[in-house]
C-alpha cells in the first residue's frame, strides 16, 4: 500500500496574480494541510461545517463527487 501525505503545495497561477505584474511564473506555496473526505464525513453522506458564523454542507454524490452549498 503506497504512503499517503498530509499536505500538498498550492500553486500560484498567473491568471490569479492580483499584483498587476502579468509575470508568466508560477511559484510553489507552503504546502496545505490535507484531510480525507472520509475523515470529515464520518460513514454520512452529510456533514455540517459552521464557517464565520454561517452553516455550510459538505455532501458527496453518487458519483463520488464533492458538493458545498451555504
Amino acid at each position: 500500500m503506497p504512503a499517503t501525505t498530509n499536505a500538498f503545495a498550492v500553486l500560484s497561477h498567473p491568471s490569479l496574480d492580483q499584483s498587476g505584474g502579468g509575470h508568466a511564473t508560477i511559484q510553489a506555496q507552503r504546502p496545505v494541510p490535507m484531510v480525507e473526505s472520509a475523515e470529515l464525513l464520518k460513514g454520512s453522506k452529510t456533514v455540517g461545517i459552521m464557517h464565520n458564523g454561517s452553516l455550510y454542507r459538505l455532501q458527496a454524490t453518487k458519483l463520488g463527487k464533492l458538493i458545498l452549498t451555504k
